[in-house]
């Protein structure tokens, strides 16, 4: 999987043949949220608030690296790393 940060024990991933809609998945406790780079709107899933909070608040901050990496994806190529939260 390719994952692009991890800060509070959440993990972000972008996945290269993944459905439309430039989007990264966040991964916490065993839940799963899908957002949306553009609006940081929910695709899919949960996340318990707290934790939700902190994505949006990570994925705010990091729009034009999740772009880039969104991108990086879509042609197969290795993706960058994106600072963490802190």
């Amino acid at each position: 999987m390719p994952r692009v940060c991890e800060f509070y024990g959440i993990q972000i991933y972008i996945y290269c043949d993944d459905h439309d809609s430039p989007h990264f998945h966040a991964v916490y406790a065993g839940r799963e949220v899908q957002v949306r780079i553009d609006d940081l709107s929910i695709i899919a899933g949960r996340l318990p608030p707290r934790a939700m909070g902190l994505v949006i608040e990570w994925a705010a901050q990091r729009r034009a690296a999740l772009r880039e990496d969104w991108q990086l994806a879509r042609e197969h190529l290795a993706l960058k790393p994106i600072a963490p939260l802190k």
